[in-house]
């Protein structure tokens, strides 16, 4: 099926720069169709950080600050992160939306996490 593998957590300081990178592999019988980044929420297990297939997508918290990508060659997809405050702090989930080739519908999967810690 799909997994998901991150990379790039650590400590910075706030006003620093991270990058994560997310590498994708998925069986032969199933296609992925977007992949993109979690962190937990109060009151969610995970929210939505940003997200990359035809178009990308962004939380309003980290607009202009983040910027995702993704190398389609290689199915990795990465999180470029600027201006890191104290409140990013958090462990940061790829997710895979992918589905099966000889059937319809579409499945979420998601990496084990990478945590990111933003203090001075």
């Amino acid at each position: 099926q799909v997994a998901l593998v991150e990379s790039g957590g650590g400590l910075v300081q706030p006003g620093g720069s991270l990058r994560l990178s997310c590498d994708a592999s998925a069986s032969d019988d199933y296609v992925i169709y977007t992949l993109g980044w979690y962190r937990p929420a109060p009151g969610k297990q995970r929210e939505l950080v940003a997200t990359i297939g035809d178009r990308t997508n962004y939380s309003d918290s980290v607009k202009g600050r983040f910027t995702i990508s993704r190398d389609n060659a290689k199915n990795t997809v990465y999180l470029q992160m600027n201006s890191l405050k104290p409140d990013d702090t958090a462990v940061y989930y790829c997710q895979a939306r992918a589905g099966p080739t000889m059937r319809l519908g579409a499945y979420d999967y998601w990496g084990q996490g990478t945590q990111v810690t933003v203090s001075s």
